[in-house]
This record gives C-alpha cells, structure tokens and sequence, in this order.
C-alpha cells in the first residue's frame, strides 16, 4: 500500500459528506500537533477525500501543506461510496470499556481532555452515579499526600519552542504579540500534581488557583466562572487542613 504526500490544496472534499465534523477539528488539530499525521487521508483515484475530512480540516487550520494520503484506486464507485459511510457508521458501535479506559488515563500525565476525554465525577451525598459530562474541563484526582515541586505542575516545552521561533521571526511587534498569547495554548497541565499541590498550598495560593481554574471547589462560584466542580474530596481535605490550624 502506497503512501502519497500531497498537497492539501490538491485534495478535493466530497460535496455529499454526510458527516458533521466541524466540531470535532480542533481535537483532531491537538492531536496531530502533539503527535503528529499518523493517519493518511483516503481518497479516490481524483484526489476527492474517502475519509479523512476532519483530518484535512485540521491540517488546514494547523498550516499543515502536505499530508500523507492513501488512493483508493482498487475499489469500485460503488464500493467506495459504501465505505465512506462504512468508515465513519462502524465506529459509534464500538464502546469503552470504562474501568480499563480509566486504568489508562490514571498512569498518563498529559492532559488529555484536550482530546475530549472528560473525568467521572465521585459519587456525591446524594447518591448520584458517575457520568461523564461533557462539560468537564479540569479532571479530578484523589489526593494522596504528596508535595510536587511548583515546576513539576506545566510541561512549557513546546510552548517554549514556539516562543523562540516566534522572537526569531521576522514578524510585526503586533504579530509577535498575538502568537506569544497563542503559544500558551500548549502548556500542558498536570493536574495529578497540581491537585497535589492545591493540598500543601497557602490560602492565598489556594484561592487564586481556584479562580484560575486549576482546581475547582465550590460549585457555585464555578458555575459563575463557566466552570464545573473538580472534587469533594480535596474540599473536605481542605476543610480538615482549616480545622487542624
């Protein structure tokens, strides 16, 4: 199976693609900056895309010029039509395994709600159970007694290589300005740590984390910040630090 590098520009979206993807481009952009183009687009034998749209809709928005493409050349009007639909229809039959699932996102410390994964929330007093929401944006940990260092808390590597290309550019003050504030984009959170760190924190400290969102306690002054809770543990840890004082 050959592997073309085309041009996007050469690539031709098909008119009729019955799927809506637009929501989903800028995960599929994080990814493929954080990891790369693994997945070659597949088109037909006059470069109209088979699957991959999202795919090409996020290497547009990343500036991305060439990607790697597979030609359906073997395969009838037909059959290629058939599999476009098949492509995209079989995937929402398969489901997760959530125990394994979380298993998986426990031991990673990127932060992988960029890619839409979300955390269960504990079960609270009222006996609700675990859901994922998709509202979710800081994940939730259990504390457990550790004290990281402050640089232990953000990955600022390829923020910080995309702050070097940037000064070195030949680009506008304005320019600069605008794409230092975007390269913040990519720091990565670890918040397995910074929970950890919200724990040994000062008062002060804790409260402007809150606010930054970093962790979130109380449910209302979440719900005012467009935020959802992280965890009830970490506040009735906090409330026993108080006590204790």
């Amino acid at each position: 199976m050959n592997i073309l590098e085309l041009n996007v520009d050469e690539l031709i979206p098909y008119e009729n693609n019955p799927r809506k993807n637009d929501e989903a481009v800028e995960k599929v952009a994080l990814s493929i900056s954080a990891f790369g183009f693994k997945v070659p687009i597949v088109i037909d034998k006059d470069k109209v895309i088979v699957t991959g749209h999202t795919r090409l809709k996020a290497a547009k928005k990343l500036g991305i010029t060439t990607v790697p493409c597979i030609m359906a050349d073997d395969l009838t009007e037909e059959q290629i039509k058939a599999f476009r639909l098949a492509d995209n229809k079989v995937s929402e039959f398969a489901e997760w395994d959530e125990e394994k699932l979380m298993k998986e996102l426990d031991e990673l410390e990127m932060d992988m709600t960029l890619y839409g994964f979300v955390f269960p929330e504990d079960d609270d007093e009222n006996g609700e159970d675990d859901t994922y929401s998709q509202e979710t944006n800081v994940p939730q940990y259990d504390v457990q007694g550790e004290n990281p260092d402050i640089s232990e808390l953000v990955d600022e590597t390829k923020t910080n290589e995309l702050l070097e290309e940037i000064e070195n550019s030949d680009l506008s003050y304005d320019e600069k300005t605008f794409l230092r504030k975007a390269a913040q984009r990519h720091l990565v959170f670890n918040y397995r740590k910074v929970a950890e760190f919200y724990a040994n924190a000062s008062e002060d400290m804790q409260a402007l984390m809150e606010k930054s969102a970093l962790v979130i306690i109380d449910y209302n002054d979440a719900i005012l910040n467009g935020f959802t809770n992280l965890s009830n543990k970490i506040d009735k840890l906090r409330k026993a630090d108080l006590d204790a004082k």
